[in-house]
Formats: structure tokens, C-alpha cells, sequence
């Protein structure tokens, strides 16, 4: 009853800040707007360092769960050979990966401001964006704060240390806004203005060892207003010399304390949805902090539109179903991404249904889409036919409900696995031993000319299948990488020539070397990609119908009773002739060369869109 009358105060709470009128979006379906859109993922730390005056110090990265910042230690220049060890990480006698962790760049938000129009210019009409709260760590997924944007992320680290050191965290009406906070509202008020959405990443499963309340339990032990946040095993004998503190860390990483779970109802088995919920306290806060950037001073016109959620099948249900109720309530049409994606790495993909039922999330991260096509498009050790990959796209469009199919967030590299370039030209089974450290033979390299060509096919099959397509920040620019932490690197931008890049780098024998820098080339394959489904609004939302599935022949129509087009794949080794499926005149999107009749051929390794005219 308790639980139910707080739960009634909050959304009261919410109403009173809904001083702006918004579209309203059935509770139970995805807003309109995450079915059209174009994503752009950033991780800010290796995005672009646009003001090197608030770059990371030792004093900021400082954890108890980590080893001391090495002496000397410097950031890493923006050009730097990935695979060279900085002069600070030699001295220590560590190897590469064991150093990496340390590496600084000096990725910040007004670096991210200082390219919205490079991202306007490319098409991007939407903006997921990897944590940004007050983190030690290059990656954030070990708060410090969630309810403050990192110190160096903004223009005045040291004075924000300050005003965070006068808050009381546990208690929102002290909370204050720091430069860094003011200028991720500036950066969310200048995408609006260029028509792009901004979805903001939290992991609320567990935060880091520095995290304000985690320290409050360290320090203050079973005294600790705090200690039921966490899972806390044991606490500290004060009688005894000994250390008995324990507590449970998300996968058993002590660094990454877990927030704890409650009222669980059923059996807890990682890549599956179980019932239960969380700490009270922690919820409350939790809650306080999305509504901090959903509604800044009660606007949501000014808030973020929405949040990408990690490791999202480590939380009860719930508290998914209390969360969605509670965002819904501020903000009617905010979009909540859920990262559902291994049931039993590396073979099988967890379940979406039941997190896409209305109640939960609007979208997952739909690697479940990404990895047949990977089997179907890249010549790989799982390869499969089109009839398979037809088969397979079906199965997992069919089992959920249609507005769900469409809102999708249909990615393929991300900052958990490896570039898109490098996941085509490493054959080997997706995301298993995908980086040099795991297999010394994985080519982290330039990719061969077969890869580019695959890649693209690939990438016209995004871009006009169901759901909304994401890039992982710098594959537009031709970048490679494997798996994390290499697929991390700073961006190729333009402006800057970069060092050489060992290849061979975990291999014996003499170095091999990649001139690396951005793929112009490339970048103009996205572009016109992106503009054929912006132009087209058939490619986002029309119904998709399977033509022909046979061998690596791949046909498709998207149709919505206005517009017309068909996809066609030719990844044969000899040129196919195609019967489209009636006659007419037809322009090729691709190329704009006009088809009439009811055939074409195409090369292999070929594709065409065409559009009936």
C-alpha cells in the first residue's frame, strides 16, 4: 500500500510540471516520431575534444577500484597510433590492454556542439548518446553522479566539483545546475533546433564505487541511511582488525556495485525477464534524476526526448513497467530503448517480446535484426542464404506487435562490439574473439575492397528495411576497429592527419602499418543513403513484402499505398536477371538511371532501389 501511495504522489508530482502541451502518444505504443528517424550514436570521450581547457586530470579519474594513474601520465594525443603505447604506459611495464583503460582523450560536449551541423549535413535527425554522467571512467557506466553531467565534459571542472560538494545528493531540491549540466541543456536546446531528437544513456542497474551513496555505505556501514540501495553482504566488523565488507558488483565486478533487487517473484537467470523490483530509495532517485533532464525546471521542450537503458534484462520488471509509467507521465512521447541482447553469448539472442509489449520499452537495440544480415551480407563462417535471412527477418518482425517492428532502433556496431567494417572482414562467429587480444589472427586493419562492397550492400538493406537505422559514431567516416575497446578510438575527423596505425600488432614478425583518416568516399555512400530514406517515407514506414529469396538473391517491396519501391541484391558471383514484380517505369535511386519494362540484370555484388515513377 505504501509503495502504491508513493508511486501516486510522483506522477501527481510530474502533472504539475506538465506546463507545455506535447503530442500525445498512446501509453502503450512507441511515439510516432522513433519510426522515422535517422540515429547518430556518441560516446563523447573519443567524439571531439572541443575545449581542451577542461581535459581529464588524475584528481577526476581517481577510483578505489582501480590502479592508480600512472606517474607521468599525460592525454593522449587525438592522433596517436591506437596500438602505441604512450611513453607514461611503458614505464609501468603493463601491457596495451592492461594501459588502455587509462588512455584520455578529451572528448567533451562542447566538442559535440562544435559538430551538430557535420551531423545535420549528414542526415542525422536523432542523437543516442552514451553516458554522461559524473564518471572516473572513459566510458561512465560507474557513476559517480547520475544527476550531474561529468566534470570534464563541461567548461569549468574545478568549480564544478564545488557546487557538487554543496548538494546533498539524497535530496533533489538542493540540487543545482553546474556548466557542464548548462551546457548539455545547451547542446539538447541546438539539436532541437537542427530537428534532432536526443535520447541520453543510464545504467541503472548499478553504479560505480565512488558514487555518493555507495561511499556514504562504505563510511557509514549498517549506519548508513543508504544501505539498502545496495546488495550488501556483509558488513564491517568494527571489533576486528579485519575487512569484512561485502557486497554483490554487477557480474561480479566489484567496481560496479548493483543496486539491489527486491520483491523478486521469480527466478533470476541472466537474458531473461524475471519479476521484482528495486531498492525504494534507489527508485525514488532514479526517478528524481530522469526527470531532471526530461523536464529541466519543469520544460520538457527543453528536456531530452527519451533514454537508452543498459543491461536492461538485469532489472525487474517491475520496476520497467513503474519507470515507463512515470516518464509517460511527463513526457507522453518520450522513447525508452531497452539494451536486451544475449540470452547465452555468444550463440543466442535474448527474447524482445516481452519487454515490447506496451508496458515496458518502445524499442530494443535490435542486434536481433543485425546478425542474420550479417550472416546473409558478409562472407562469414555463418553464412546463410536468402531464403534464411528472409526467414529469420520474418520471425522476428512477426512476433512483435506491429508499431513496435517499426520503432525499432535497428543497429549494428556499437560501443560493446566491433566496427561495422571489421565485423565483414573477420569471418569468425559475430561478437566471439573479435579483437586481437581474444584471436592474434583477427585482422584489425584495413578492411579488403570485397568488404567495402559487402558492407554497402549491407547498408542499402538498412537503410530500407523496417525500423530506424543507427550509426555508431565515425563508421560514416570509414573507420575500423574490433571489438572493445579498439572499436573506442578517437574520431577519423577530417581536420586532423593522423599517425600511421600498427596492424600486426599482437603478432610476431616485422610491424605492418594503415594510414588512417576519414573515407571521403565513404562518408558519401552514407550521405546518399540517408537521403534516400529521408526523401522517401515509404522506406520508414510502408509495409515490407518479400518478392524472391533464392541463393544470394534478395528481393523486397516496401509499398504504402502512395509509393512504391523494390530493393533488389544481387551477392551471386555471376550477374543475375530479375523480373520485377509488374511492369512499369522505374528510376533507380542509386544511380538514377530509368528502368522500363519488368526486368533487370544486375552485377554481382550489386543492388538497386527502384522507385516507380
Amino acid at each position: 500500500m505504501k509503495k502504491s501511495i508513493l508511486f501516486s504522489i510522483l506522477i501527481l508530482f510530474c502533472a504539475i510540471f506538465k506546463t507545455e502541451a506535447q503530442q500525445s502518444t498512446p501509453f502503450n505504443e512507441p511515439p510516432a516520431w522513433s519510426k522515422n528517424v535517422i540515429w547518430y550514436q556518441i560516446f563523447v570521450e573519443r567524439f571531439n575534444n572541443g575545449d581542451k581547457k577542461n581535459d581529464p586530470t588524475p584528481l577526476n579519474m581517481k577510483s578505489t577500484s582501480s590502479d592508480p594513474t600512472p606517474k607521468d601520465w599525460t592525454i593522449t594525443p587525438w592522433t596517436w597510433d591506437w596500438y602505441a603505447q604512450e611513453s607514461w604506459a611503458k614505464e609501468t611495464g603493463k601491457s596495451f590492454e592492461e594501459m588502455l583503460q587509462h588512455r584520455r582523450y578529451g572528448g567533451d560536449l562542447q566538442g559535440v556542439l562544435n559538430k551538430l551541423d557535420y551531423l545535420k549535413e549528414l542526415g542525422i535527425t536523432a542523437l543516442y548518446i552514451n553516458p554522461i554522467n559524473d564518471a572516473p571512467s572513459l566510458h561512465k557506466y560507474d557513476a559517480r553522479n547520475y544527476h550531474h553531467v561529468d566534470v570534464n565534459f563541461g567548461p569549468d571542472p574545478s568549480g564544478d566539483n564545488k557546487i557538487i560538494a554543496a548538494e546533498n545528493p539524497g535530496n533533489p531540491s538542493t540540487w543545482k545546475w553546474t556548466s557542464a549540466d548548462k551546457l548539455f541543456l545547451k547542446l539538447i536546446k541546438e539539436a532541437h533546433k537542427r530537428g534532432m531528437k536526443v535520447v541520453l544513456d543510464y545504467s541503472w542497474n548499478h553504479t560505480g564505487v565512488e558514487f555518493w551513496a555507495f561511499q556514504d555505505v562504505v563510511k557509514n556501514q549498517e549506519k548508513s541511511k543508504y544501505k539498502d540501495w545496495y546488495n550488501i553482504l556483509a558488513f564491517d566488523n568494527p571489533n576486528t582488525s579485519e575487512k569484512e565488507f561485502k557486497y554483490a558488483g554487477w557480474l561480479n565486478i566489484q567496481s560496479l556495485p548493483e543496486i539491489k533487487k527486491i520483491d523478486i517473484t521469480t527466478k533470476r537467470v541472466a537474458g531473461l525477464p524475471y519479476e521484482g523490483n528495486m531498492s525504494k530509495g534507489a527508485t525514488a532517485h532514479i526517478f528524481a534524476v530522469s526527470k531532471r533532464w526530461l523536464a529541466p525546471d519543469g520544460k520538457i521542450s527543453d528536456g531530452v526526448d527519451g533514454y537508452r537503458l543498459d543491461v536492461a534484462d538485469q532489472i525487474p520488471m517491475g520496476f520497467w513497467r513503474d519507470y515507463r509509467k512515470y516518464i509517460r507521465s511527463i513526457k507522453s512521447d518520450a522513447y525508452l530503448v531497452g539494451e536486451i541482447w544475449w540470452e547465452q553469448w555468444p550463440d543466442k539472442l535474448m527474447n524482445p517480446v516481452p519487454y515490447l509489449s506496451g508496458d515496458v520499452f518502445d524499442a530494443v537495440m535490435f542486434y536481433q535484426a543485425y546478425r542474420p544480415a550479417r550472416s546473409f551480407f558478409a562472407k562469414n563462417n555463418a553464412e546463410i542464404d536468402a531464403k534464411q535471412f528472409k526467414d529469420s527477418l520474418e520471425f522476428q518482425w512477426n512476433r512483435l506487435q506491429e508499431p513496435f517492428r517499426y520503432s525499432e532502433m535497428n543497429v549494428n556496431a556499437t560501443h560493446d562490439s566491433p566496427r561495422l567494417l571489421s565485423c565483414f572482414e573477420n569471418p569468425g562467429k559475430y561478437k566471439y574473439h573479435a579483437k586481437p587480444g581474444d584471436d592474434p589472427n583477427y585482422i584489425t586493419g584495413k578492411p579488403s575492397d570485397e568488404t567495402y562492397k559487402r558492407v554497402k550492400l549491407y547498408l542499402i538493406h538498412q537503410f530500407t528495411s523496417i525500423g530506424s537505422p543507427n550509426i555508431w559514431n565515425g563508421d560514416e567516416m570509414g573507420m575500423w576497429g574490433s571489438d572493445d575497446p579498439d572499436c573506442r578510438k578517437p574520431l577519423w575527423w577530417k581536420e586532423f592527419k593522423f599517425t600511421p596505425e600498427t596492424r600486426t600488432n599482437f603478432q610476431k614478425g616485422k610491424k605492418q602499418y594503415d594510414y588512417v583518416g576519414f573515407n571521403q568516399t565513404h562518408y558519401d555512400f552514407y550521405k546518399k543513403i540517408i537521403q534516400i530514406r529521408k526523401t522517401n517515407p515509404v522506406l520508414a514506414l510502408g509495409k515490407l513484402e518479400f518478392i524472391k529469396a533464392e541463393g544470394k538473391t534478395l528481393i523486397y517491396k516496401r509499398d504504402d499505398n502512395k509509393s512504391q519501391i523494390i530493393v533488389l541484391f544481387n551477392l551471386e558471383t555471376e550477374a543475375q536477371n530479375l523480373t520485377l514484380p509488374e511492369t512499369g517505369k522505374y528510376v533507380n535511386l542509386l544511380d538514377n538511371s530509368k528502368i522500363n519494362g519488368k526486368n533487370i540484370t544486375l552485377k554481382p555484388f550489386t543492388a538497386a532501389i527502384l522507385k516507380k515513377i
